[in-house]
């Protein structure tokens, strides 16, 4: 790397100013936006206590910010979406410290999105950097998560692996029953049985904007939200003063779909958004019902897309049951380097028999997907 670039790695977001991030990150994806990361921190959604210890790259020459890069030093694994717990018990069983590791990643966020914020610099220019720092610091491992492909680029010991995720992809349907014209007859009979059964169950949704959300409003949400977890048995990851934060400072980027049974509000889904991409994110009910879910977080989020021309919704990691309801397989890439020389082969042939069967995998999907062979869409990477 150049030696006139100088590497730091703060603590807080709030060291950098809003104005040198917004001049070196480019991107209208809003979970890259300023306020997003400054909610997780602000909130002690992401903190040391939490086990997600801010620790951002920052690149700079004569004390210009040329490049941002969130990190984090992380004490465990939840909340990444590639995950690494068989490796880390391996370690363990060898009395091997696996933990703390370096991860590059929007916390609690697995969608594919630019790691490095820079108009000169790249992925690839920071590796060497990276690596140096994880070998002079008690840094046992450093990821890379949901970015796009760089495997012609890496380091001989950084290795890749690949998820499956499900998209959805706008190709330029006027409506939602032209979406469903390009499904089988079964498939598209189907799909609108669901569909009718919301109204024949005497549910009425509706959607609003950020701008839109009122107070109660965000008091519902958060106790759905809070109650998708509970029913796992798992806490929160996210406090109550981030979501107030994220619809109040973001409120062009927020939709919030509430489903009402009898004046009583019993389930929502939140999205995020912008003028390419729809992401869905957090649903929670107080109620069963058949197939609300379904018409929440996928079939309105359709709509939602084919209306305001958006090209491409992510309704968030895993569920098979996506596919039928015209959901693509797609691949997803994470890069990964592990500091111990005695886990690097195993983690390599790991890595490489992972991929042979997510490809194999994501060619299965295809075969599910509920289109008529002559509006089979082509195969998305």
């Amino acid at each position: 790397m150049n030696a006139q670039i100088k590497i730091d790695y703060l603590r807080s977001i709030n060291q950098v100013s809003v104005t040198d991030w917004q001049n070196v990150n480019q991107s209208t994806c809003p979970f890259l936006f300023y306020d997003f990361f400054s909610a997780l921190e602000e909130s002690q959604s992401v903190s040391i206590k939490q086990g997600w210890e801010p620790h951002h790259l920052v690149a700079s020459v004569n004390e210009e910010i040329m490049a941002f890069m969130p990190l984090y030093l992380k004490s465990h694994s939840w909340g990444e979406y590639v995950f690494d717990w068989d490796w880390a018990d391996a370690f363990q069983r060898y009395n091997i410290n696996y933990y703390p590791k370096l991860v590059a990643t929007i916390p609690f966020t697995p969608i594919c999105s630019d790691k490095v914020f820079s108009s000169t610099l790249q992925i690839k220019d920071l590796f060497t950097s990276l690596i140096t720092h994880c070998q002079q610091e008690e840094i046992n491992s450093r990821h890379i998560l949901f970015c796009d492909e760089i495997k012609s680029v890496l380091p001989d010991d950084v290795y890749q692996r690949n998820t499956v995720q499900f998209h959805w992809f706008n190709r330029n349907y006027q409506s939602f029953d032209d979406f469903l014209h390009s499904f089988t007859s079964r498939k598209r009979k189907s799909t609108k049985k669901e569909r009718l059964s919301i109204s024949q169950q005497g549910i009425k949704t509706r959607q609003l904007k950020g701008n839109e959300v009122t107070p109660k409003d965000i008091d519902f949400f958060y106790l759905t939200y809070q109650l998708t977890y509970l029913k796992r048995g798992h806490q929160p990851h996210l406090s109550y003063d981030f979501f107030k934060q994220i619809f109040n400072n973001m409120p062009e980027n927020i939709l919030l779909i509430i489903a009402n049974d009898a004046q009583e509000d019993v389930a929502c889904a939140l999205f995020l958004y912008n003028n390419s991409h729809l992401y869905g994110r957090y649903w929670g009910c107080t109620k069963a019902y058949s197939n609300l879910h379904f018409e929440l977080c996928y079939y309105l989020g359709i709509e939602f897309c084919i209306k305001n021309k958006i090209n491409t919704f992510n309704p968030g990691t895993q569920g098979e049951h996506k596919i039928k309801r015209g959901f693509e397989p797609v691949l997803t890439h994470s890069y990964h380097w592990i500091k111990h020389p005695d886990f690097k082969e195993a983690i390599k042939n790991f890595c490489q028999q992972e991929q042979i069967h997510m490809l194999t995998y994501q060619q299965q999907c295809q075969q599910l997907l509920p289109f008529k062979s002559n509006t089979q869409p082509h195969k998305k990477k």
